[in-house]
């Protein structure tokens, strides 16, 4: 079923460091009690852990724990939900994103782009993958935290003479020092792309003392904000219009003129 409405939860919240059973709890209780119907809950990087290195203690295999949770809340909510946790897999470590929707089905975005300043290339394998879901007649392409800083690994390419995607969206475990780059690339990323840009990340302390500020936000294709969640926990609710999307598009075709690349 095609939509143009998209409506989206965006859930900005600290972690419990490492207890899978406390984060999975708590954030099963925010979602249990939404204010609003909505088509797509967004939850943070590592979700469940909170961004460690710790691969071999955290991690689960595919279809576990964290899987069976996330197609319980899918199918409670009615929903696609999506966020990132460790996952292994034949001896390696993924920082890999689940897109679970609502009958069950499962796809998944491992993260390409790997925060070398925490070391976390020597923990986990890079992703090799681009991938664009489909829902309710959107096109919609994960990210995961570093990647927004690698504009062409985002880039909307054509595809059949239309544009890949109508929406990036990053989940993330972005440190207080660097908020304002945050601020900056996710804008930049809805107005290079001519598409919606969502990123959520989550706030508080983690267990090697960094600070997380939050600035979960949506921003249209020109760049405007349509959300922003400063340094508290809250779920922001995001109403997207596919049809002001796909008027602009025609509007200002800038996309016509876009430079043709491969990536490798």
């Amino acid at each position: 079923m095609n939509s143009a409405s998209l409506k989206i939860a965006l859930v900005q919240t600290d972690l419990y460091w490492k207890d899978k059973t406390a984060n999975m709890a708590m954030l099963e209780e925010r979602l249990m009690n939404l204010e609003a119907k909505v088509d797509m809950v967004i939850l943070p990087e590592m979700f469940t852990t909170g961004f460690t290195m710790d691969a071999k203690e955290v991690a689960e295999p595919m279809n576990f724990t964290t899987t069976k949770w996330m197609k319980q809340m899918a199918a409670q909510t009615q929903a696609i939900v999506t966020g990132s946790f460790v996952v292994e897999e034949k001896g390696d470590f993924y920082n890999r994103l689940l897109w679970v929707s609502p009958d069950g089905k499962i796809d998944f975005y491992d993260k390409r782009h790997l925060f070398r300043m925490a070391g976390e290339d020597g923990h986990y394998d890079m992703g090799k993958e681009r991938k664009v879901f489909e829902w309710k007649g959107w096109k919609i392409m994960p990210q995961i935290c570093y990647d927004l800083r690698f504009p062409v690994w985002t880039r909307n390419r054509l595809q059949d003479s239309k544009l890949e995607y109508d929406l990036v969206f990053y989940v993330a475990s972005w440190p207080s020092p660097r908020i304002s780059a945050w601020d900056i690339l996710l804008k930049a990323r809805a107005v290079e792309n001519l598409s919606y840009s969502i990123g959520v990340n989550r706030i508080g302390q983690d267990g090697n003392g960094i600070p997380y500020s939050g600035h979960s936000a949506a921003y249209n294709f020109k760049g405007e904000t349509l959300g922003f969640i400063e340094s508290k926990e809250d779920i922001l609710f995001i109403d997207l219009d596919l049809d002001s999307l796909q008027e602009y598009r025609q509007k200002f075709p800038a996309w016509l003129d876009a430079d043709r690349f491969d990536l490798r």
